[in-house]
């Protein structure tokens, strides 16, 4: 028979240490939304927990943003490791599929066309699978849309091989912006995607909603200066 008190203390400390991971997650999560993205990286990839390297590779992945542009690729190339290291932890983990399309999609900023094509297909690939585990996941739906956005964007060849449609670039981002209608970034980015179909009196609209939001960590105050910035250059 087995020994009840043993197993109360086996429960206790299974229950000890959840809760220490949950608590150290949410500790590299503070450092994440206070702008200090090299630490909460490490402290969440140290967490060798899908949840984990996913909020590493997010924080790498945007991290880049505030780098030099040398430093750039291997940044992004670190935070498609993370997120494949969330996949292999847990398979339905829709965020570390959506960190992995948007490490990828920074990746092929730095490839020729055809691998960039090839990897445009993965991507999509990933984000698909993102929706199909969270299909509230709005910052998948604007991966999606500007997916379709800059394929659609690089001409006849790169539809046909990709199957990229301008008519899926504003249902994604009014998706998105339904789930999350608060986050300026989203908004940046339909702006962004609006443009490349040379959209500039839709971008502007878009971008004077985003600067009226407020930010309340380090990559939301810097959200709404980027709108700012983008709206001062097409007035």
């Amino acid at each position: 028979m087995r020994n009840p008190v043993f197993a109360l203390s086996a429960l206790a400390l299974t229950l000890a240490v959840s809760t220490a991971g949950a608590q150290s997650l949410s500790s590299a999560q503070a450092l994440y939304t206070q702008g200090k993205w090299q630490d909460a990286a490490n402290a969440a990839a140290a967490l060798k927990t899908s949840a984990g390297y996913a909020l590493a590779a997010e924080a790498t992945t945007n991290g880049a943003g505030l780098v030099a542009d040398g430093q750039k690729k291997a940044l992004f190339s670190k935070a498609q490791d993370y997120a494949k290291q969330a996949i292999a932890a847990d398979k339905n983990n829709a965020d570390a599929y959506f960190e992995l399309a948007r490490a990828q999609g920074r990746l092929a900023q730095f490839s020729g066309i055809l691998q960039s094509l090839g990897m445009a297909k993965d991507m999509k690939k990933n984000l698909d699978t993102a929706v199909k585990l969270n299909p509230n996941l709005a910052s998948a739906y604007v991966a999606l849309g500007l997916w379709h956005a800059n394929l659609d964007a690089k001409g006849a060849i790169a539809r046909s091989s990709t199957g990229a449609s301008r008519a899926q670039i504003v249902p994604n981002f009014e998706k998105a912006i339904a789930l999350e209608p608060g986050k300026a970034v989203h908004r940046i980015e339909y702006a962004n995607a609006l443009l490349l179909q040379g959209n500039k009196a839709g971008a502007r609209a878009q971008l004077e909603k985003a600067v009226g939001m407020s930010g309340s960590t380090f990559w939301e105050k810097r959200d709404v200066a980027t709108a700012q910035a983008m709206l001062a250059k097409l007035k």
